[in-house]
């Protein structure tokens, strides 16, 4: 072999050694943190993350893999979620995964740089979470349930099955901005139903069967049940309460139905999940959440449990059984 020949050889060689190594290298371990407010122990809270962690492997993502995923449980009270987003920031993760208002802020308040994608934010622009829907402008960005507006559909439902309901006691939570927000949209339209409101905090389980016990002593009551990770998180003992006190309740999720609850109307939130492990691919390929657009929920299911109904001495108006995408007997 001549001498140029050989060189050209041991140069091109040389070229490709750092190109092999790269590609014997072991892919990074990419870093997701979870903040719920659900407890440890709550099954909807793990039917969210399975649905969460199912979609992100069909992305490519295998816990233990290529990602590691580092959970913060609630049980929801402020002072325990701020400790545990400061947390989850300090382990320096590719993105957080914040389930609820209750999760977002206390996130943002630890980190205006970590990419974080948020499910079941219902108001993320008038919270201060992003700057709008379609360019949210900073760390975060994710799915939001409903508009306001939904809050009075909740109440016009409840008087269409229940004509003789003349009082609501409609349960929230203070604790977040959407609370009084959505009390707000459900007042808007109860002088046109001849409706007298009842505000009831959800952010303890005494306080709940107290004021609902006080409430339930007055005739043609009825309830409200509006979002929030509190109500979603003591969803069996509303529920009890509202067949012991034989009060016809409309809910903002199937959560409730399934549950024992009369009828509910909102979005999928298994769904909302396994899209946010969407925007977790996305983010953790590059694009950055400041782009992509805040997005709404593309149907609302209406369930009726036909046994509480049965159980109340109610009978659903057809109008309502129509409307139906799932009927529980």
């Amino acid at each position: 072999m001549k001498r140029r020949e050989f060189i050209s050889l041991l140069g091109g060689a040389a070229a490709a050694w750092p190109l092999a190594a790269r590609a014997q290298q072991p892919r990074r371990m990419r870093r997701i943190g979870v903040l719920t407010p659900f407890p440890a122990d709550d099954a909807e809270g793990h039917a969210r993350l399975t649905a969460f962690t199912q979609a992100l492997q069909q992305s490519g993502w295998t816990v233990g893999q290529n990602v590691r995923i580092d959970y913060r449980w609630g049980p929801g009270n402020p002072a325990t979620m701020r400790k545990h987003a400061t947390e989850l920031v300090a382990l320096e993760p590719d993105v957080v995964l914040a389930l609820t208002t209750a999760a977002v802020g206390p996130l943002l308040e630890a980190s205006r740089t970590v990419p974080i994608v948020f499910v079941t934010v219902a108001d993320p622009v008038g919270a201060g979470f992003v700057e709008t829907l379609a360019r949210p402008g900073g760390n975060a960005t994710g799915f939001t349930p409903y508009e306001y507006s939904i809050s009075g559909k909740w109440l016009e439902l409840l008087k269409e099955i229940a004509p003789r309901v003349t009082r609501a006691a409609v349960l929230r939570d203070t604790s977040i901005a959407v609370g009084p927000a959505q009390f707000g949209a459900v007042q808007a339209v109860a002088p046109s139903l001849g409706m007298e409101l009842r505000p009831v905090d959800v952010h303890d389980a005494g306080e709940i069967e107290r004021a609902l016990a006080a409430f339930a002593q007055g005739p043609n009551g009825g309830m409200v049940v509006i979002g929030s990770p509190s109500a979603a998180i003591h969803r069996g003992l509303i529920t009890a309460l509202a067949a012991k006190h034989r009060l016809p309740a409309v809910y903002n999720t199937r959560l409730f139905t399934d549950a024992g609850g009369l009828i509910s109307y909102g979005p999928d939130f298994l769904e909302q999940h396994r899209r946010a492990a969407g925007y977790v691919d996305r983010i953790l390929k590059g694009e950055k959440p400041a782009d992509l657009p805040v997005q709404a929920p593309t149907k609302y299911e209406l369930v009726i449990n036909l046994k509480t109904a049965k159980a109340l001495g109610l009978e659903i108006p057809a109008t309502v059984l129509a409307r139906a995408d799932e009927v529980i007997e």
